[in-house]
């Protein structure tokens, strides 16, 4: 849904391999750069209404960039998660920043909380997203992220990604248990017609865990869920 890229534009995460960033202007041997990536999704093979969006923005130096991101899902007109975070990261070595900021969930009900963690390039090529996060109501939950690009052709880049979620605490408003909670393993082909505007198509994978399993199991929900969705790329 064009809708889900218009949303995401308002708002812009970890720093992409692709973040070619735009020099602003230049100080005492400093720039100070800026980058921003849309991605959104147009539909799924089962269902053709549901629509998401990822997106990231950041400026800054070398020395501090300030950063926003945004993720989430519809289905038809209406927005069913939605995810915000606005940060400042500083460099910790040559390939890792440390990062801090908040976090607000505007759907499915709202949730602020305070965010740590670190960006980076693990070895072999891994990006890395790790946070740790601190709810208003003090539940703490950790996320992780690590994907990696393989360029088949000059042009067709496959990236597969892996994010895993736990929570130290049972969180029943949103029926989620103690423990590894989730883990989402994505597969993508993207198709790089300039650097900067690419389609693709996605393979998702979704798999409650442990306790917030058997949460879903009890209320008859399922516990797995496998999409393949159609979208565009673009940043500048």
């Amino acid at each position: 849904m064009i809708g889900a890229l218009v949303l995401a534009a308002a708002i812009g995460g970890h720093e992409s391999h692709d973040a070619a960033s735009a020099p602003v202007h230049a100080g005492h041997d400093s720039f100070t750069y800026w980058m921003v990536r849309l991605e959104g999704d147009f539909g799924r093979a089962d269902d053709a209404d549901v629509w998401g969006w990822d997106a990231e923005a950041w400026i800054g130096t070398d020395a501090r960039k300030f950063r926003l991101t945004t993720t989430g899902e519809g289905h038809e007109g209406d927005v069913e998660t939605a995810e915000i975070e606005a940060l400042v990261s500083v460099p910790i070595s040559d390939f890792f920043e440390a990062k801090a900021g908040v976090r607000y969930d505007v759907e499915p009900e709202g949730r602020a909380y305070l965010t740590a963690g670190f960006i980076g390039l693990a070895p072999y090529f891994f990006e890395t997203d790790a946070a740790l996060y601190l709810s208003e109501d003090g539940d703490l939950s950790a996320r992780l992220t690590q994907e990696f690009d393989l360029l088949l052709t000059q042009t067709l880049v496959l990236t597969p990604e892996v994010e895993i979620e736990a929570f130290a605490q049972d969180v029943p408003e949103l029926g989620i248990g103690a423990g590894f909670s989730s883990v989402t393993a994505e597969l993508t082909l993207r198709w790089e017609i300039s650097r900067k505007f690419a389609p693709f198509v996605r393979l998702e994978y979704e798999r409650a865990l442990g306790e917030t399993a058997g949460i879903a199991r009890a209320s008859g929900e399922g516990v797995d869920e496998t999409s393949v969705r159609a979208g565009l790329r673009v940043w500048f």
